[in-house]
């Protein structure tokens, strides 16, 4: 078995949640022969060319970078291959192929932000607040050809709190996750690691996380309170849910409860024009609390009521 500190280790990932187990493989004293990002994106109104969170910081830390357009291009595998990596990490990055993921004696290992085999897919955290879960956690595990399904390696659970949005959620668990990544590297050169077959859920009892569309934000007041209090959560800070408000969209950010009995219609909304506006759902009221009305900035209530004239 190998050192950690001289594990060769190649790692994957784009976005600001990578970044957090990039730094801390690094900060731990391990060996990044080469790090993998998305191409750079033409964004914004001047359609300026965009870097990855990933590869700022490879480039802040000369670490040696490869943005591929294609997984499969023979030019990146012959590239990856001179790498000679022992093990490769991907965190939040795209689906690989087998040339790529069979490729280091040791395989490759993904962090995933969700309990497997529950949540499954593009958006764990997500879809974890928006079914109202009490907690989640993060899971190391070797790819294999179906997504999210290899053998567990590591697992660590925490809460989800009654306040926690999809942000603050993503906020902790890159951080635990980071740790978790590091142990789990750290156990597979110690020869401690146990490889874990995913538990063969009932297919019927599986929760997965697909990728979230435009519908899914739309919020369906018809719902309980406890329902779309949770959506609201699970979509902040983004995409965000959102309904309409006299024909332009008003995306929600937050909101608090109000369960009781009434006899409104759903989805009538309620002002007083200064403190509250309030939306009636099946069991009760749902208030936003911080909204961005369609070309407005975002804000918080008392703020925008102080300024909107309803029609």
């Amino acid at each position: 078995m190998k050192n950690f500190e001289d594990l060769r280790i190649v790692f994957m990932g784009t976005p600001e949640f990578a970044v957090d187990s990039l730094d801390a493989i690094i900060k731990a004293g391990g060996n990044i022969v080469g790090v993998i990002t998305a191409p750079d994106k033409a964004s914004g109104r001047g359609m300026h060319l965009a870097q990855s969170a990933v590869k700022k910081y490879a480039v802040q830390n000369n670490l040696p970078l490869l943005q591929p357009e294609k997984l499969k291009d023979e030019n990146f595998v012959r590239q990856l291959q001179s790498l000679n990596a022992d093990v490769q990490v991907v965190v939040a990055f795209r689906m690989l192929p087998e040339i790529v993921w069979n490729m280091p004696p040791l395989g490759t290992i993904n962090l995933h932000g969700s309990l497997l085999p529950q949540y499954r897919g593009a958006a764990p955290i997500n879809w974890a607040v928006i079914n109202g879960e009490k907690e989640t956690g993060v899971t190391t595990f070797k790819l294999q050809q179906a997504i999210d399904t290899g053998n567990i390696l590591m697992q660590e659970k925490f809460p989800i709190e009654e306040k926690d949005t999809a942000g603050t959620v993503h906020d902790k668990m890159k951080e635990i996750g980071a740790e978790v990544l590091v142990k789990t590297l750290k156990a597979l050169c110690n020869g401690s690691l146990k490889e874990i077959k995913q538990s063969t859920v009932e297919e019927k009892d599986l929760k997965s996380a697909p990728k979230i569309f435009t519908e899914t934000c739309n919020i369906d007041f018809s719902k309980t309170v406890e329902e779309v209090y949770n959506l609201i959560r699970g979509l902040s800070p983004f995409p965000a849910a959102f309904t309409q408000l006299n024909e332009k969209m008003l995306k929600v950010f937050f909101a608090e409860k109000e369960i009781i009995s009434h006899d409104k219609t759903v989805g009538t909304f309620f002002t007083d024009g200064k403190n509250f506006l309030k939306f009636a759902c099946s069991n009760g009221y749902i208030h936003f609390t911080d909204i961005q009305l369609e070309g407005k900035k975002r804000m918080l209530i008392e703020d925008f009521l102080r300024g909107y004239r309803f029609s």
